[in-house]
């Protein structure tokens, strides 16, 4: 069973609730997956992960991935890990997914390979997020399937 960690920033519970649809679906798919609602860079054991996320504020980390993003800072070297990312944002805000964009940068700096370009979701959008994201799962899986 391929395992995966699945990495969550939510500020209001939409990407929480996202994330829960994923792992549903990704365990399905016989994935193993670790749902992290309060990040420890410690506990990410495997190096696939996919980070749910949305924006907050002006363009802010939700709190609870603050300590997350600090640990992810002090890292020296992440080459061992590839991730995919879903940013859920309100496009009619400037900040428009920064927290997608600015962990992707982050995460790549620090070396790790991204599996898939990240997936901007717009809540404004008359699809519901959970059902975007899963409509993009396939092609995530089929990328990790590749890569193992």
């Amino acid at each position: 069973m391929r395992n995966i960690e699945i990495i969550i920033g939510s500020q209001m519970g939409s990407a929480e609730y996202v994330a829960e649809q994923l792992a549903e679906d990704l365990n399905t798919r016989s994935f193993n997956c670790n749902l992290h609602e309060q990040p420890d860079l410690s506990e990410c054991n495997s190096h696939t992960w996919l980070l749910v996320t949305s924006t907050y504020g002006a363009g802010d980390y939700p709190e609870n991935l603050l300590p997350f993003i600090s640990q992810l800072t002090e890292a020296s070297d992440l080459s061992h890990i590839s991730f995919a990312i879903i940013g859920i944002g309100d496009s009619s805000y400037d900040t428009y997914n920064y927290a997608a964009t600015n962990s992707e940068k982050l995460l790549v700096e620090k070396g790790a390979q991204i599996l898939i370009p990240t997936l901007k979701i717009d809540v404004l959008d008359e699809a519901l997020p959970e059902d975007t994201a899963l409509a993009w799962l396939p092609q995530l899986s089929e990328v990790i399937e590749k890569n193992i």
